[in-house]
């Protein structure tokens, strides 16, 4: 309980270095001889778990004293000591300044310490509860935002069924991989949610050029390599954990510079990219596409091994070929 911090005011400048000698072995004391000195205190030293004020002091009173404590440090536990004469006045501090307990003076030791205990174990109580609910809050926004990316897969799905399954397949199998890697959990759900919809900003391509058999045109294939730019224009306001944006803007990136649209290489191109575009490869090679058939699984693998370290990032390749070649993972939708 030590490092927990207590804050004494009173204008009795021995009974503070009293009160100070004898609890300072239980608790962190600092002491103020007066109201103005105390607020400054508490303005330049952050939160103090209990404020213990007298009443009569010169200048600013306890009771105004602690209201202005209410004011600035409410998550701290007000405690007023009191000569018997004055505690009808000071129950007027109870409606002022939300006071834990009175104290009446002579305040023994031991009095005072069970007093700040009982302050400190509110303080707790009290820092909890904020804890619990910000928890929560975060939990709602979390949720939220998760909801969000859902519904715009939804809209992309209602537009081009193809790609969206593609989304979907690509989410799974970069989590897979990142899993794989042993990264971080947050970093998993970052992928997976990014692979939702990395390919978002395909909602402004016709899908006659998206799914249309045979080969495109230069210009169309131009037209469809906008979408990693314009997925980045609709994604990057939204205030997500997780860096999506870049990761959509990013994921037709390569590790020697060759990718698109700003030929990023290395270590330059996040790591949420670099597993999206070995997930992204190997799901569009692997499954039916409506302008040609799905590739055999071992062509799938031998186009991210040949271009290992070249192409596609080394240990999201390993991580693939191991999960598709050693553990049994399937693709949904593949015919492999």
């Amino acid at each position: 309980m030590i490092s927990t911090k207590i804050l004494l005011v009173d204008d009795d400048d021995n009974l503070l270095k009293s009160y100070q000698r004898h609890l300072s072995e239980d608790f962190r004391i600092d002491t103020a001889s007066g109201a103005k000195e105390a607020l400054e205190m508490i303005q330049s030293n952050g939160s103090y778990a209990v404020i213990i004020s007298d009443l009569k002091m010169p200048g600013m009173d306890g009771i105004e004293f602690l209201s202005r404590v209410k004011e600035i440090a409410p998550q701290s536990v007000r405690m007023m000591l009191t000569g018997n004469a004055d505690l009808e006045t000071s129950i007027g501090a109870v409606n002022e300044g939300n006071i834990f307990r009175f104290l009446l003076k002579p305040c023994p030791v031991e009095t005072l310490k069970q007093a700040i205990s009982s302050g400190v174990r509110q303080y707790k109580l009290i820092e909890g509860e904020k804890e619990i609910m910000k928890q929560l809050h975060t939990k709602k926004i979390l949720n939220a935002l998760k909801e969000t990316i859902q519904l715009i897969g939804m809209t992309l799905e209602a537009k081009d069924p193809y790609t969206a399954g593609h989304q979907k397949r690509v989410a799974r199998l970069a989590s897979a991989i990142a899993e794989e890697m042993g990264l971080a959990e947050e970093k998993i759900e970052g992928i997976h949610f990014a692979g939702l919809i990395h390919d978002i900003g395909k909602v402004y391509i016709p899908a006659e050029i998206l799914n249309r058999p045979g080969t495109l045109s230069t210009l169309e294939f131009e037209l469809i390599k906008t979408h990693a730019q314009v997925g980045y224009d609709i994604i990057q306001h939204v205030k997500f954990p997780w860096p999506i944006a870049e990761a959509i803007f990013q994921h037709h990136e390569r590790m020697d510079g060759s990718g698109y649209p700003s030929g990023f290489s290395g270590e330059q191109i996040i790591i949420e990219a670099r597993i999206l575009a070995v997930a992204d490869v190997v799901e569009a090679m692997a499954t039916h596409r409506p302008y040609r058939p799905a590739c055999s699984l071992e062509k799938t693998l031998e186009e991210i091994s040949s271009n290992r370290g070249t192409l596609y990032y080394d240990k999201a390749v390993d991580a693939c070929i191991r999960l598709l070649k050693d553990k049994g993972y399937k693709l949904e939708g593949s015919e492999n």
